[in-house]
């Protein structure tokens, strides 16, 4: 019977199919260009930690990266992925605090071309699913990189904290109407919690589970194992 159990929530784990141009399945970055990447959750989800662990991967693999500060809101925010950047050895593109965010991933996407850069990664405010105003500036970014680039970014990722339970479906949700998600990062497994509500989100939305955070380092991020991560809940 747990065996049993244990193919049946692997199933569920692995039913969601990427549509992303990057860790999709089947597609691949358009050449000649960046990888575009966009990164969005609510507050205290561990975005920008995860934007700096993406960044690091890239970098071991030999890519230069472009990191958008587009987090313009939260106090010490430009700060903090500049800092990043720095500890990574990824390039930062930032504005000051209170600037248009757009105006930001713009001038990010245009650097990182005249560069050559290989991927970009934007970095958006933390903002509560339930906040209309910015929910729409998180649209406003997205018709910003269409306009640089016509079929938009490569991925949408969702970073999620394994801590939230139900809510974290209503969050996702929510982010899935106004951006197209294609990934999702699940972080802080390195607390208590197991992550549970992983399961409904995949399920429900059809969207697959990329990386997860295990910790504050920037070599904690690690690709996401439905066998393993299934197994983990057994024990």
């Amino acid at each position: 019977m747990r065996q049993c159990l244990k193919e049946q929530l692997v199933a569920v784990l692995s039913g969601g199919t990427g549509k992303g141009r990057i860790w999709g399945e089947e597609d691949s970055p358009p050449p000649g260009r960046p990888s575009v990447i966009l990164v969005v959750g609510v507050n205290g989800t561990g975005k920008t930690t995860s934007i700096a662990k993406l960044a690091q991967s890239y970098r071991e693999e030999g890519q230069k990266v472009v990191v958008a500060a587009g987090d313009t809101f939260r106090a010490a925010a430009i700060e903090q992925i500049k800092s990043w950047g720095d500890v990574v050895g990824a390039e930062v593109v930032a504005h000051k605090q209170g600037a248009d965010p757009g105006a930001v991933v713009f001038d990010a996407l245009s650097a990182a071309e005249s560069r050559k850069a290989d991927v970009v990664l934007i970095d958006t405010a933390g903002r509560l699913h339930t906040k209309f105003n910015l929910m729409e500036e998180l649209g406003k970014i997205r018709r910003v990189i269409e306009r640089k680039l016509p079929e938009g970014p490569d991925e949408v990722l969702l970073v999620l904290d394994a801590t939230t339970g139900q809510n974290a479906l209503v969050q996702a949700k929510a982010f899935a109407e106004v951006v197209p998600i294609t990934a999702l990062c699940l972080t802080k497994l390195d607390g208590t919690s197991k992550g549970g509500i992983v399961f409904a989100v995949t399920d429900q939305l059809q969207i697959p589970v990329r990386f997860i955070g295990t910790g504050e380092r920037p070599e904690d991020l690690t690709p996401f194992d439905a066998g393993e991560f299934v197994d983990a809940l057994f024990r």
